[in-house]
C-alpha cells in the first residue's frame, strides 16, 4: 500500500471557495490523476481502495468531491461575503 500515500492526500484537499476556480481545481486533480496513474503505475488493490472513497465522497455529496459540485449543497457562508473578493 505503499503508492496510497500519494493518493489520499487528492481527498484531503479541500475544494476553494471561490466557485470561479472549481473548474481550475478539478482540471489540476484531474490531471494530477492521470498522471499519477501513468506514472507511478499503482497496483490494483490502491487504485481499487482509492476509486471506493472518491466514490463514497462523491455519491454521499459531503462538499469535498472535485468532480463536480451537488446541487443539493449551500456554498460556504464565506462564498457570499463580498468583502473576501479581493483575498
Amino acid at each position: 500500500m505503499y503508492c496510497l500515500q500519494w493518493l489520499l492526500p487528492v481527498l484531503l484537499i479541500p475544494k476553494p471557495l471561490n466557485p470561479a476556480l472549481w473548474f481550475n481545481h478539478s482540471m489540476f486533480m484531474g490531471f494530477y490523476l492521470l498522471s499519477f496513474l501513468l506514472e507511478r503505475k499503482p497496483c490494483t488493490i490502491c487504485a481499487l481502495v482509492f476509486l471506493a472513497a472518491l466514490f463514497l465522497i462523491c455519491y454521499s455529496c459531503w462538499g469535498n468531491c472535485f468532480l463536480y459540485h451537488c446541487q443539493d449543497a449551500a456554498l460556504p457562508d464565506a462564498a457570499h461575503d463580498p468583502t473576501i473578493v479581493g483575498t
